[in-house]
């Protein structure tokens, strides 16, 4: 049996990708963008980005430029996905 296993992305990836610093992104956490998954390795864990964050990131950050604050931005964003069928509980 085949697995499906989702592309994920370090935080530093993230960081690149979406133009949001690491430190922004920790202070999003359970705020603005759902906790991301940690993988665990020894006495560390690594956050871990699926698409589906990496593209409400790029939201927020679009909706931010244009001026909104950023609790606007994150709504606008998590609408947008919703309404394209993405995110669960984002």
């Amino acid at each position: 049996m085949k697995e499906n296993f989702e592309k994920t992305y370090s935080i530093g990836d993230a960081s690149r990708m979406t133009g949001v610093s690491q430190r922004k992104l920790r202070s999003w956490e359970g705020k603005y963008i759902p906790e991301p998954e940690r993988l665990v390795c020894g006495e560390r864990a690594y956050r871990r980005y699926a698409q589906a964050e990496i593209d409400l990131i790029r939201g927020i950050r679009e909706y931010q430029d244009q001026g909104f604050i950023l609790s606007a931005a994150a709504k606008k964003a998590e609408d947008d996905i919703a309404r394209k069928g993405g995110m669960a509980n984002a």
